[in-house]
């Protein structure tokens, strides 16, 4: 597994547990001992280490990938190169279950080099001739989330800032981490597919009725304000003026936000029989909005 460390990687890392497997994952930092998890040393980059982490695999479940980078060469290297490398890793130690951890922004990749790097990664993966699946999650919330905490921050206040109007689809992070983990085993009327997943919600849900659904789980009533898209351009010129490599909304992303409509195609989610969510919408953000305050984040 790779991305075992982060937000998606480690829910999945948690359900694979739960589910009897035995896990070898990938870290760049010294991780804590676990029961049932043997921590592989190295990273994307470096071909010997995934080759340890394939070494006597049954599956690879490929979670990491660049979601944020100041530059084109940090999206080819995170979602198109590692991809590459993990695929040429599970051919060297003979594995042939792959799961693809992808993006719904590879549907539309004029919009951002990230959707367009996520899609050049699916590419790979489906010309790889390894018995594969890839998986495109929306918006992914839950414990440990540090993406959409601030608009939970933002609605405790009672007043949250939008992209302009549209629609979008989410994703419980737990939901997400039991379908990768039900995909291993899921056999041929899986392989060659590329599923969007959400948590079920016919039609998603608008920007501002998410903002909404975000302000009843943190007790608070909200006004929202849908920024036209110049000015969410402007603001990922300034973001990234101000903190460089480490801004959180880049004009990449600001393109990716402007967009009016992320949400799944219900003709494109997983098969009932192999995967059904479990957290709707509402209750999903009460308790991720329960996790934040225990946390003391919010």
């Amino acid at each position: 597994m790779t991305g075992a460390t982060g937000f998606v990687g480690g829910a999945t890392l948690t359900a694979a547990l739960d589910e009897g497997y035995r896990v070898r994952a990938l870290t760049r930092r010294e991780q804590l001992p676990r029961e049932g998890v043997t921590w592989i040393a190295g990273d994307l980059a470096d071909d010997a280490a995934l080759d340890r982490l394939c070494d006597g695999a049954e599956a690879v479940v490929h979670i990491a990938g660049a979601t944020n980078a100041p530059s084109r060469v940090g999206f080819e290297q995170g979602n198109v190169a590692a991809v590459d490398r993990m695929i040429a890793a599970a051919k060297n130690q003979g594995v042939r279950r792959f799961v693809h951890v992808s993006s719904l922004a590879a549907r539309e990749p004029r919009l951002s080099v990230y959707g367009e790097t996520k899609l050049a990664g699916e590419r790979l993966v489906a010309t790889s001739i390894l018995d594969w699946t890839a998986v495109r999650p929306p918006a992914v919330y839950g414990p440990g989330d540090t993406e959409m905490l601030e608009m939970f921050k933002m609605a405790k206040r009672g007043l949250v800032f939008l992209p302009p109007r549209g629609r979008l689809s989410a994703i419980h992070v737990e939901d997400l981490a039991r379908l990768l983990v039900a995909l291993i085993p899921a056999g041929e009327r899986t392989i060659g597919e590329i599923y969007e997943v959400d948590d079920g919600t016919d039609g998603g849900w608008t920007h501002r009725g998410f903002a909404r659904a975000i302000g009843k789980a943190v007790g608070r009533s909200v006004e929202s304000v849908s920024m036209p898209k110049p000015l969410l351009m402007l603001g990922g010129y300034a973001d990234r003026l101000i903190r460089r490599g480490n801004a959180k909304l880049t004009p990449d992303r600001a393109r990716y936000f402007a967009h009016p409509d992320w949400t799944v195609d219900p003709a494109k989610r997983p098969p009932a029989s192999v995967w059904r969510p479990q957290f709707g919408t509402e209750d999903g953000l009460a308790s991720t909005a329960q996790w934040y305050r225990r946390k003391g984040w919010l």
